[in-house]
């Protein structure tokens, strides 16, 4: 079982969130798991995590289309903070609209940190869920 320090689920959906949970537990092994409804809530929260000198998140769970601050927002101002860690994020949407791939597909390559692309439902979590298999793909 993969042993994670922090992870950090954004999704203002709670069947969504139950299940990323329960799959993480057959998976990971981690003390430190944050539920947050929008981006904005999470990110503040990271940036005081950062600012206090705790731990931020190994890794993400972040759903696109949530009130107040979506994923996209989100991903914007996370790369513009500085982490000498490698985040991984696995963006987690039920839009069947193709531009949301189409714009991960451009945004993977320059983006500072690792980021997969997963629809819902999500039925399994697996290693390249959790690690940074191949940074240049």
């Amino acid at each position: 079982m993969k042993k994670i320090n922090s992870l950090f689920i954004v999704d203002d959906d709670p069947i969504t969130v139950f299940g990323i949970k329960k799959m993480l537990k057959l998976v990971v092994a981690c003390e430190d798991i944050q539920v947050f409804e929008n981006g904005q809530t999470a990110l503040e929260n990271i940036k005081k995590r950062k600012e206090f000198g705790q731990s931020i998140p190994d890794i993400i769970f972040l759903d696109i289309n949530m009130p107040i601050m979506d994923g996209w927002d989100f991903l914007k101002e996370f790369a513009t903070l500085d982490f000498s860690e490698k985040i991984i994020i696995n963006i987690i949407t039920s839009s069947i609209d193709p531009s949301d791939y189409q714009r991960w597909v451009e945004l993977k390559p320059n983006f500072p940190h690792h980021i997969n692309f997963k629809n819902k439902p999500i039925c399994k979590i697996d290693d390249s869920d959790l690690e940074m298999i191949d940074m240049a793909s």
